[in-house]
C-alpha cells in the first residue's frame, strides 16, 4: 500500500503440550459433553414434564419439554466442550485469558474453536457445503417420488417430512451460506483490518450453525413435522415431537444470523483502514453491511415467535391457540416479518458478488456503484414493507391488499437499479468468460426470470390462482437456487484460490457450470406450467395429466444433483488428491484481499494499510492492458 499509519507486533503464541490439545477443549470433547448435556436435559425434563419422584421415564411423543431441554443442555454441553466458557472463567477467576485459541495449531484450529476469522471462513465454507448436499439428496428423494402421480415408496406423512427438512435446511444453513464463509474470511482483509471485531463472536455464530443442523437432522427420530419449513399453525401445535427439533433448529439458525449481523456491523462501521471512506468501501462490503443489518432486526423476531410456539407446545399457551385466545393468523404474521426480509438476506450477498466481480472480469470500473449501494439499502429498507402479500389468501383485510401490492412491486425498483448496474458494465466490455464471470451471467438470467415471475404474486388476483402451486416454487427457486447458489459457486471459484492457494481444473469447472445451468432451467422452468395447471406443492399425488411433464422435471434435477457431483469431484480431484498450485493473483485484480501473500497471515497485514484511491479503478492502462495491475490504494 502506499502509505502506513499503524504497525505493531503481536506476541508470538504460546504452543500448548501435546496431551492438553489432545485431551483438552476440543471436538471430540465437545460432542461428549454434548451428548452427556442432551440426557441430563432428557432425565429433567421427563421429571418436570411427569410430575413424579425422580425416575427415569419412557420418552412419548408427548413429552416436548424432555426433548426441548435435552437439547437445550446439549447445545450447552457442546459449547463447553469447545472450550467457549474458557475465556469468560479465566477472567471471573482473575487469570490471564488468551483470545487466540488454536491459531497456531495447524490443520487441528479447523476443529475446534478458533478465533482467526480466516480459519472461521474455511469452516463455514465445509460445514455449509455438508448441510447443502444433505438438502440436496432431500431433493433428490421428493423429486423421485413424483415420478409417479400417486404415493410409491414414501407415505405422505414422511413425505411432508422430507419437504419440510429440505425447505428448512436450504433456508436456515444458507442464510450464513455467503456471510459465513466469505463475508467472515474477506470482509477484515478488503477493509484493512486484522481481525472481527468480536473474535470468539464469530466462531460462536459457526457452532450454533452446524449444532443447529444436526438437531433438524434428528427430526427423523421423533417423526418429523407436518409444516414444511413455515412451521405454520395450529399444526405446530398438534404435531408430534419431530417439530420441536425444528423449533429449536431455527431458534439457533436466529441466534446465529443475529449475532454474525451484528459482529459484521461492528467490524465494518469500527475497523476500516485510515482512508477507507465510504465512498470507497468495496461494493461486497456494502452488500453484508446491508444483510447484517437486515439479519440484526429480522432474527429476534423469529426467535421470540419460535419461544411462544414452543410455550404453546409445552405449557399450554394460547399465544396461537384460537381454543385459549390465540390467533395462528398471528403467528404467519410474525413468521413473515421475519420470512421477507430473510428472502433478502438470502438475496443481497449475491448481489455484492456479481458487482463485486464483473469489474474484474471486465476490466472496466463498476457502474453506477452509488446507485448500486443506493439499490441494496434500498432492498433492505422496503424487504420490511412487503411480507403480507405471503398472507393475500389467508384472510387478509381487503383493505390492506393494495398496500401490499403497491409495496411489493415497488421493491423492484431498487433491485432494478442492481440490473442496470451490471448491465452499464457489461456494456462494451471485454469480458473474459472465466468460470466465476460464467456464474456471474447465469445468475443475472435466472434471477430476471425469477423478478418477472414475482410481478405476478405481487397481485392479489394472480396470486389467488397460482398460491401455494409449483409456480410459487418455482419463482421461489429462480430467485433463491437461481441467485444465491450460483453466486455461491461464483464466490467458491473466484475466492478458494486465495483461501488455499490452489484452484480447480478449468475444464471440469466450466462442465459443472453449463451442465447446472441448462438442468436448472430445465427442472424449474416447467414447474411455471405445473403451477398454471394446478398442482400444489408439498403433495406426492396429483392428476394423471400432469405426470409426464413431472417425469421431465425428476430427470431433469437428477442431472441437476449430477452436476453438483462434478463439483464435489472437482474439489477432492484438485484441491486434495493432485492439489493444483493457483497463481498469486489468477485474475489480475486490483482489490486489497488480493495483494496480501498466500496463505494470509494471521494478522493479515504487517502494517495497517491507508487506502488512497477508489476500489475498481480498471479504467486505467494499466487495467486494461495486458501487464499486471497497480496495487489497490497505490
Amino acid at each position: 500500500m502506499s502509505t502506513t499509519i499503524e504497525s505493531h507486533s503481536q506476541p508470538a503464541p504460546v504452543r500448548r503440550p501435546l496431551l492438553r490439545r489432545l485431551v483438552g477443549f476440543n471436538l471430540l470433547t465437545a460432542v461428549l459433553l454434548g451428548v452427556a448435556g442432551y440426557y441430563l436435559g432428557w432425565f429433567i425434563g421427563h421429571q418436570v414434564s411427569s410430575g413424579k419422584s425422580f425416575k427415569f421415564i419412557s420418552a412419548t411423543d408427548e413429552n416436548d419439554v424432555a426433548l426441548l431441554l435435552a437439547y437445550l443442555f446439549g447445545v450447552v454441553g457442546f459449547l463447553i466442550g469447545l472450550g467457549f466458557a474458557n475465556y469468560p472463567v479465566s477472567r471471573l477467576l482473575g487469570k490471564h485469558a488468551s483470545l487466540r485459541e488454536k491459531e497456531d495449531e495447524g490443520i487441528g484450529r479447523y476443529f475446534g474453536l478458533c478465533t482467526d476469522h480466516k480459519v472461521v471462513g474455511m469452516q463455514y465454507l465445509v460445514g455449509i457445503g455438508l448441510f447443502f448436499f444433505i438438502a440436496g439428496l432431500n431433493a433428490m428423494l421428493i423429486r423421485t417420488e413424483l415420478l409417479h402421480s400417486t404415493p410409491t415408496t414414501i407415505a405422505p406423512n414422511q413425505y411432508l417430512s422430507l419437504v419440510g427438512m429440505h425447505g428448512a435446511m436450504m433456508m436456515g444453513v444458507m442464510t450464513s451460506g455467503v456471510l459465513g464463509p466469505f463475508a467472515n474470511y474477506f470482509v477484515p482483509i478488503m477493509i484493512g483490518a486484522r481481525r472481527m471485531a468480536f473474535p470468539r463472536i464469530e466462531a460462536l455464530t459457526f457452532w450454533l450453525l452446524m449444532a443447529a443442523g444436526f438437531i433438524l437432522t434428528s427430526t427423523i427420530f421423533f417423526g418429523g413435522f407436518p409444516t414444511g419449513w413455515t412451521g405454520y399453525e395450529p399444526l405446530n401445535d398438534q404435531a408430534v415431537m419431530g417439530m420441536d427439533s425444528y423449533i429449536v433448529f431455527f431458534a439457533l439458525v436466529g441466534i446465529s444470523m443475529c449475532l454474525l449481523g451484528l459482529n459484521m456491523i461492528a467490524t465494518i462501521i469500527t475497523m476500516r483502514a485510515p482512508g477507507l471512506t465510504w465512498s470507497r468501501l468495496p461494493i461486497f462490503v456494502w452488500s453484508v453491511l446491508a444483510t447484517s443489518v437486515l439479519m440484526v432486526l429480522a432474527a429476534p423476531m423469529l426467535i421470540a415467535t419460535l419461544a411462544m410456539a414452543a410455550l404453546d407446545r409445552t405449557i399450554s399457551t394460547s399465544f396461537f391457540m384460537p381454543g385459549g385466545g390465540g390467533s395462528p393468523y398471528l403467528f404467519e404474521n410474525l413468521f413473515w416479518f421475519f420470512g421477507h426480509p430473510e428472502v433478502y438476506i438470502l438475496a443481497l450477498p449475491g448481489f455484492g458478488i456479481v458487482l463485486e466481480l464483473l469489474p474484474v472480469f471486465t476490466r472496466k470500473p463498476l457502474w453506477g456503484y452509488r446507485l448500486a449501494v443506493s439499490g441494496m439499502l434500498g432492498v433492505a429498507l422496503l424487504s420490511f414493507f412487503v411480507w403480507q402479500h405471503h398472507l393475500f389468501v389467508s384472510g387478509i383485510n381487503a383493505d390492506l391488499r393494495p398496500f401490499y401490492m403497491l409495496s411489493t412491486e415497488i421493491i423492484s425498483i431498487p433491485t432494478g437499479f442492481i440490473f442496470l448496474c451490471v448491465m452499464g458494465t457489461l456494456w462494451k466490455a471485454r469480458s473474459s468468460f472465466t468460470v466465476p464471470m460464467l456464474f456471474c451471467l447465469g445468475w443475472t438470467f435466472n434471477f430476471l426470470i425469477g423478478g418477472l415471475s414475482g410481478v405476478f404474486l405481487s397481485d392479489t388476483p394472480s396470486d389467488t390462482d397460482t398460491h401455494g402451486s409449483f409456480f410459487v416454487m418455482a419463482h421461489f427457486h429462480y430467485t433463491i437456487m437461481g441467485g444465491l447458489i450460483f453466486t455461491f459457486f461464483a464466490a467458491i471459484y473466484y475466492w478458494v484460490p486465495k483461501m488455499t492457494g490452489l484452484r480447480f481444473n478449468e475444464r471440469l469447472a466450466k462442465a459443472h457450470f453449463w451442465l447446472m445451468f441448462v438442468a436448472f432451467n430445465s427442472t424449474f422452468m416447467p414447474l411455471f406450467v405445473l403451477g398454471m395447471k394446478g398442482m400444489p406443492r408439498r403433495v406426492s399425488s396429483y392428476a394423471p395429466n400432469l405426470h409426464g411433464l413431472n417425469v421431465w422435471v425428476s430427470i431433469s434435477a437428477f442431472v441437476l444433483g449430477f452436476s453438483m457431483l462434478i463439483f464435489l469431484f472437482n474439489a477432492v480431484y484438485s484441491l486434495i488428491v493432485v492439489r493444483l498450485p493457483a497463481a498469486a493473483n489468477p485474475w489480475r485484480s486490483k482489490s486489497l484481499e488480493w495483494q496480501v501473500p498466500t496463505p494470509v497471515p494471521v494478522n493479515n497485514f504487517e502494517q495497517i494499510p491507508v487506502i488512497d484511491s477508489d476500489p475498481y479503478d480498471y479504467g486505467t492502462p494499466l487495467g486494461i492492458g495486458g501487464t499486471e495491475p497497480a496495487t489497490a490504494g497505490a
